[in-house]
């Protein structure tokens, strides 16, 4: 599952990821749940235009990635 946080690449990486014979969609950041996480077999995080440290910046819910490491699930 290719998280996307606003930029422009996350149709090019969940294409990459198909060409390499797996399946991939590409879901919004402020979109994803618990039950996304664990139907997912990895996580791509693809970056949008702002900076991580910028005030009001995209952010990821901690608990999601907790969630994805608990379960053993590569977060890229």
């Amino acid at each position: 599952m290719v998280v996307d946080f606003g930029g422009q690449y996350a149709h090019l990486i969940a294409r990459r990821v198909r060409e390499l014979g797996f399946y991939a969609e590409v879901v919004p950041h402020d979109y994803l749940g618990p039950g996304d996480v664990s139907s997912a077999g990895a996580l791509v995080l693809s970056g949008g235009p702002s900076s991580v440290l910028e005030e009001g910046a995209p952010r990821l819910d901690r608990s999601l990635l907790e969630l994805a490491l608990k379960e053993g699930k590569p977060v890229l």
